[in-house]
């Protein structure tokens, strides 16, 4: 299995990070083929130009400032997203690529006026995640990054299975409760 983990954290000793080092070496003892992505190390860069925004819809003209990135995503059978989760969003870096790769073409195709998914390669799909806040606090405020992958990124890839590993309350969270989590993950990727 080929696996793309998209990593957004630029503090290498974060939690996130050891949640990431958790997912890699996971997939890696099973001997899965891992594209290891981390933005921040790569230096990705976020911001959606004028030209990249009015040539959105060229397909396949869209695709040539991230190309590389782009068939990256191609040659994925699972896509795995670790990040933290920022006043209910993404970190720009990650929100960034979704808006710079996920195009039309890519992610996504017109058919008959209608949005058709376009990554059915990636059979599975994962998130691994962390909330300063409570669920609720998430709930009542829409919790955007659950519905983005669990709608958006998951119509696009209509994956056989589909995971959201969140950790709220990170903020007020004992080592214990952080520790169970990362416990959490690793048995979790030894079976997805």
């Amino acid at each position: 299995m080929r696996a793309l983990i998209l990593f957004a954290h630029p503090v290498p000793d974060s939690f996130s990070a050891s949640l990431h080092k958790i997912v890699v070496d996971t997939l890696a003892e099973r001997g899965w083929s891992i594209d290891d992505c981390d933005l921040y190390a790569e230096r990705f860069d976020p911001v959606l130009s004028k030209s990249e925004r009015r040539s959105y819809h060229d397909v396949p003209e869209n695709v040539l400032p991230v190309g590389d990135y782009v068939a990256r995503l191609r040659n994925a059978e699972a896509l795995i997203l670790v990040f933290p989760v920022w006043i209910f969003g993404f970190p720009a870096i990650l929100k960034g690529f979704f808006d710079r790769v996920c195009l039309p073409g890519v992610a996504f195709r017109m058919v008959g006026g209608k949005v058709a998914p376009n990554l059915q390669g990636i059979r599975k799909l994962a998130a691994v995640t962390t909330y300063g806040g409570t669920r609720m606090r998430a709930m009542l405020a829409g919790d955007p990054p659950r519905r983005v992958v669990t709608r958006s990124v998951r119509f696009y890839c209509q994956p056989d299975k589909m995971r959201y590993l969140a950790l709220y309350d990170m903020n007020r969270a004992t080592p214990d409760r952080l520790q169970a989590f990362q416990e959490r993950i690793a048995v979790e990727f030894r079976s997805f």
